[in-house]
């Protein structure tokens, strides 16, 4: 018997008052007083399409290439795939440069309402240095504080589509936009193939409250569909569960998007957890099949330990152990992708994976 799909969690239905009152406080600003009209319209036509749940309302078919041709996707979805795709083939082009995506995890900026800028992206110049100074690689620098201190940025929840059925989850992640609900300018479009075009990936970040950064950590979330996702929402119908449990049931092979890739993770604390998000974000990785650069890749540090936050600047500029350190981790990166290249194989290569999920 095949599984059924669970319901019953409650109704998140808003009436039109509570819908206009919400939607109004993007308009709070005195300054849009003299477009009070024009604003009631908008919550009209933006009230319609919640009421029809109009999710994706520009669609077009699949075309060849999908299980269903005639299936209409959303020209975003489309977009966005499209745009791995070429990412793809270029990262995959023996002939192209090394390209390295360099990720600052802290969501600090002197741009926004801290006023100073984050010890992790200091540590992210070191890195940066290191990698563009080496022969034949580039760096794509992804500063994850942008979702603090940038208009419209979003990087918006994971949905958990995969703890419902692995083919669920679409690659890339089809859950967004969601233009009823007014869940629209998800960076994750773009961040997917700047992911698939990197050879190599660090991170660097610093520990919030025991963990990884919010802003680290939607990221994360979100690329559960690289790690066993489905390419072809047409065989699922969209969202459709009972489809999608069939398939997995019937065997899912679980394709890793972003295999083969090195990786180095550099955690920096203040009192606790450093060593803690440092195990969790190499776990990750090594997860999603990416390859551990070497023992110099991945370090976990405390930078003025107990001391007051005020002078943490401070203690970074008179540590230069961990400036070497992180230094290091980016040359052992670099040493990595390049006996990838020369096709030195990992000892597991060839070995099965008796546990696929």
């Amino acid at each position: 018997m095949a599984p059924r799909v669970r319901k019953g969690q409650g109704s998140t239905k808003l009436s039109k008052d509570e819908f206009a009152r919400r939607m109004r406080e993007r308009f709070c600003d005195p300054s849009f007083g003299v477009a009070g009209a024009e604003v009631d319209r908008l919550v009209e036509i933006a009230w319609s399409g919640y009421q029809e749940y109009r999710k994706s309302p520009r669609k077009q078919k699949a075309g060849p290439g999908f299980a269903d041709p005639e299936y209409e996707l959303p020209v975003e979805w489309l977009a966005t795939r499209q745009r791995i795709l070429a990412e793809e083939s270029r990262q995959r082009d023996p002939a192209s440069r090394s390209r390295v995506l360099l990720v600052c995890g802290s969501a600090r900026s002197d741009e926004t309402c801290p006023g100073e800028m984050s010890k992790t992206f200091r540590l992210v110049t070191v890195a940066r240095q290191i990698v563009e100074q080496s022969a034949g690689f580039d760096v794509d620098l992804l500063d994850l504080s942008h979702l603090t201190s940038e208009y419209g940025r979003f990087i918006l929840p994971c949905k958990a589509c995969v703890a419902t059925a692995m083919p669920l989850c679409h690659w890339p992640c089809s859950c967004y936009p969601n233009h009823a609900m007014g869940q629209v300018n998800d960076w994750m479009n773009e961040l997917y193939p700047r992911w698939v075009a990197a050879h190599g990936v660090m991170i660097v970040t610093p520990v919030y409250w025991y963990g990884a950064p919010s802003v680290l950590k939607l990221m994360i979330d979100r690329l559960v569909c690289a790690d066993g996702g489905n390419p072809d929402p047409t065989t699922t119908h969209g969202k459709k569960p009972d489809e999608a449990k069939a398939i997995e049931l019937a065997g899912w092979h679980y394709p890793r998007h972003l295999a083969g890739r090195a990786f180095a993770v550099v955690v920096h604390g203040d009192t606790e957890g450093a060593d803690v998000v440092r195990r969790s974000l190499t776990d990750w990785l090594t997860d999603m099949a990416l390859i551990e650069a070497g023992r110099s890749a991945t370090l976990d540090r405390y930078i003025g330990y107990y001391e007051p936050y005020a002078t943490s600047h401070d203690a970074l500029d008179a540590d230069e152990p961990l400036h070497e350190e992180v230094r290091n981790a980016a040359r052992s990166l670099v040493a990595k992708r390049r006996s990838i290249r020369a096709g030195v194989p990992e000892p597991d290569t060839r070995l099965a994976t008796p546990r696929p999920k």
